[in-house]
């Protein structure tokens, strides 16, 4: 008889203007085998999102509601601090990432193989939505100018999917309050000499006009946080 999965996966979910999607969303991660609790971070939502929320009711389910807007950087800071399973992932509201490949990222950490593990949208040949070329571009840069200022050989930095043991994701201060938590905690899991792997995993990116929200800005704060937290760019402001 096949062993049934472990209930030590905390999910936190960072929701802006989510109301398309995140009752779905909900759906599928509290069906997950792994999951021992959801913690969503509501960030100042002016759609029906928070009326959804309210009205969401599962015995896995916790909701948290920031004050107003903060930026999803803010949003991961609150949720990890409320997580208690063994491990804690993030789980973008809209649908772009599955809940289904969450065995895929436990992998490596059940194994104690890892301490972090990154979901790669560019190292599967699981389905991917073909999108958009320049925000493909800018992705990969990004991804090499922060190997390059911490000695790692990431694929993918600034991918949704990162899922921690708690120990290490609560051990870490989370400076940044919007999309810079990605380089920002890339930088300090090298620091900290975090075993790290990654996994391809699918992708269902979508449209502005669907409720993408980062860009261009967010990719120019990237590289000041990719200077500004790795270790090289410490050692050469010093």
């Amino acid at each position: 008889m096949t062993e049934s999965p472990r209930r030590c996966l905390s999910v936190v979910v960072p929701c802006y203007n989510e109301q398309a999607t995140i009752t779905a969303l909900l759906d599928r991660v509290v069906a997950s085998p792994w999951v021992h609790e959801v913690v969503v971070v509501d960030d100042g939502s002016t759609d029906a999102s928070r009326d959804l929320l309210a009205a969401y009711q599962h015995p896995l389910v916790r909701v948290h509601l920031q004050p107003r807007n903060m930026g999803k950087g803010a949003a991961l800071r609150t949720g990890f601090g409320l997580v208690t399973g063994d491990y804690a992932v993030v789980q973008d509201a809209d649908l772009e990432y599955t809940p289904d490949d969450y065995p895929l990222l436990l992998a490596p950490l059940e194994a104690d193989q890892a301490d972090v593990v990154y979901g790669s949208r560019f190292q599967s040949g699981a389905p991917h939505r073909v999108l958009y070329f320049w925000h493909t571009v800018g992705n990969r840069f990004l991804t090499l100018l922060s190997n390059m200022m911490t000695n790692l050989n990431l694929t993918d930095m600034e991918t949704c999917y990162k899922a921690f043991r708690r120990e290490v994701i609560q051990g870490i201060t989370i400076e940044e309050d919007r999309f810079g938590f990605e380089p920002e905690v890339t930088a300090k899991v090298a620091a900290l000499g975090c075993r790290i792997y990654e996994v391809g995993i699918s992708y269902a990116g979508r449209t502005y006009d669907e409720g993408k929200k980062i860009g261009w800005r967010d990719g120019v704060r990237a590289v000041v946080c990719i200077v500004k937290y790795s270790p090289l760019g410490r050692r050469a402001r010093r």
